[in-house]
């Protein structure tokens, strides 16, 4: 332990604990849930630097909890730091607390976290030495601690939840996959769907594409596809922020899925949903046929920070690897949610590095079965891989082109298994899109893979790459 000291702090660190990252969706307004004390961890601490003597929480389950009036204790039982009446934790938040005031962390110490009474342990960790720069819970919430960069108020800089970035698991190469200057800026999440690519694009437009003969892609110009078509909510209003598509074991035929993060026409404000989509007509405008609003249902983001990647992932894959299903702390059972798509959607965020998985029913209710930290600063993209068993998640230049692959492990949770730095020869580019060949195109070991560009380097959005398969 160390002496009470006073010093200023950087006036934005300061801010940024004190508010506890609202973008990271920390705090919440709606009521705490009744749910268990457990599930509140000590995440990180900060011992020594710009902003030593900081303890972060993590709420690892899968309610919003109540912590007003708990006590963060030192190595001594007379140190004292009450979290203010009215804090919340929301499932899968981040909360940081500076702790200076109260006491000092030293380099031979501990962090204690106690119910309200002072008396009833909740969590604690010891250390012998100062941090370097961050003592850091890997995976967040329930991994072992390990020297880490400070993330203050965000997922912890796990390097890929134990795993260490190799190289990446295919061809280096990396070629133009579309005609010059076609999309321009703002193309997104990609979903190959046989011969056909869906292409989300933010200005709320969606494509079809259709190959080139070239080993690439180029819009459809049949149907009323060539300039791609408007996207609308419901009833014909607004435009969607498009961030990412999918679709389901049924193909297209059974609607195109798409995710947007805001109302361009009210852009300061989260509209996390997930939109359905009738593609079969022939008009430029398509109007949602469904929306399944999840803004309520997850922690606060900004307007320009939330859904950005989704995929589908179907049930027989989850049922057979035995997918833990948050909502009932059982076995996922599919037949408990009536009728839906066979599946449960999952999606990405950008602002928090959080996959969530939902349930969305036909009906237009929804269930969240999953909270899954990528240990990514922001998920951009979402794809499964049938044939491998395996969920991609892809970060833009943000995370240096990352791509992590996740599985359910033993416990019924997704689980990083792997991560990949960007093939060699492609530059750092701000890929928001991400899609995979089907096992049809699996040739001696490799197969296609496409990115898309948002920022459309030198005239192209798309590029073509391989992975072994």
């Amino acid at each position: 332990m160390t002496a009470l000291r006073t010093r200023r702090r950087p006036r934005a660190l300061a801010l940024l604990l004190a508010a506890g990252t609202a973008l990271a969706g920390a705090l919440v307004a709606s009521p705490a849930d009744a749910a268990p004390a457990g599930d509140i961890r000590i995440n990180e601490v900060v011992t020594t630097g710009d902003v030593e003597d900081s303890v972060e929480l993590y709420n690892k389950g899968t309610a919003t909890v109540d912590i007003s009036g708990w006590i963060l204790k030192d190595g001594k039982d007379g140190s004292k730091y009450k979290i203010a009446s009215g804090t919340t934790l929301a499932a899968g938040a981040f909360r940081a607390f500076d702790v200076h005031d109260a006491f000092g962390l030293g380099s031979d110490d501990k962090a204690r976290l106690y119910l309200p009474d002072g008396k009833t342990l909740v969590d604690s960790y010891s250390w012998s030495k100062h941090s370097g720069p961050s003592w850091s819970r890997c995976p967040d919430g329930t991994g072992a601690f390990k020297a880490a960069e400070v993330t203050l108020g965000a997922a912890n800089d796990c390097g890929g939840g134990g795993t260490t970035p190799v190289s990446w698991p295919g061809s280096n190469s990396v070629t133009n996959a579309d005609p010059s200057n076609v999309f321009g800026q703002d193309l997104s999440g990609l979903y190959q769907d046989g011969n056909i690519m869906w292409a989300a694009q933010n200005s709320g437009k969606l494509w079809r594409l259709v190959r080139n003969g070239s080993g690439g892609w180029a819009p459809d110009t049949n149907s009323g596809w060539r300039s791609g078509k408007a996207l609308r909510f419901p009833g014909g209003s607004g435009h969607p922020d498009s961030e990412g598509v999918t679709v389901t074991g049924n193909g297209s035929a059974d609607g195109v899925f798409v995710v947007s993060e805001r109302n361009g026409d009210a852009s300061g404000t989260s509209r996390l949903s997930v939109l359905k989509y009738d593609v079969s007509g022939t008009g430029s405008t398509l109007t949602a046929v469904k929306e399944w609003n999840l803004t309520s249902d997850l922690p606060p983001v900004g307007s320009n920070l939330g859904f950005e990647g989704i995929t589908w992932i179907p049930d027989t894959y989850l049922t057979q690897a035995a997918f833990k299903d948050a909502s009932t702390g059982a076995a996922y059972d599919p037949a408990r949610y009536g009728a839906h798509s066979g599946g449960v959607f999952f999606a990405g965020v950008e602002g928090t590095g959080m996959i969530y998985g939902y349930v969305l029913q036909d009906s237009g209710a929804f269930t969240r079965v999953a909270s899954v930290n990528s240990g990514m600063r922001g998920v951009m993209e979402l794809q499964w891989d049938p044939r491998a068993a395996r969920l991609w998640a892809v970060c833009d230049d943000t995370c240096d082109g990352r791509h992590r692959t996740l599985q359910v492990d033993k416990a019924g949770a997704f689980t990083t298994t792997a991560v990949y730095n960007r093939p060699a020869g492609m530059p750092n580019y701000n890929n928001e899109g991400f899609a995979l060949a089907g096992a049809d195109e699996c040739i001696a070991g490799s197969k296609p893979v496409y990115w898309a560009d948002d920022a459309n380097d030198d005239g192209h959005a798309l590029r073509k790459g391989t992975v072994t398969c």
